[in-house]
């Protein structure tokens, strides 16, 4: 029984060691986290911080945010980056990753 526990773990090892994933956050071993021109505390603190980022640039772009003031225009705050910055921070290499522990998944249950 404890085989068949270890051999789908030993599996995903041997995808995420041949895969080169994990590159979006870099290790900063002085304070346990990570750098993506932003410390972050985790891939869900990631994933908080581009969903805000859009929210944001949805909320200007239909003009709906409540929290601007009217002295404040559109053209002050810069969408393009944005939405930029919420693109360069998704972490396209774990995506793929979450592809082959989806098949590995899959292929354990047949």
């Amino acid at each position: 029984m404890k085989t068949q526990h270890t051999e789908p773990f030993v599996s995903l090892l041997e995808v995420m060691n041949k895969g080169g994933y994990f590159t979006k956050l870099k290790p900063d071993n002085t304070n346990n986290s990570f750098e993506v021109a932003l410390k972050v505390s985790s891939y869900s603190e990631l994933n908080l911080m581009v969903s805000t980022l859009l929210k944001a640039s949805i909320s200007v772009l239909k003009n709906e945010d409540p929290y601007l003031s009217d002295s404040m225009s559109e053209q002050e705050i810069d969408i393009a980056t944005l939405l930029d910055m919420a693109l360069k921070l998704l972490p396209d290499d774990e995506m793929e990753l979450f592809d082959e522990v989806h098949k590995l998944r899959l292929n354990a249950d047949h």
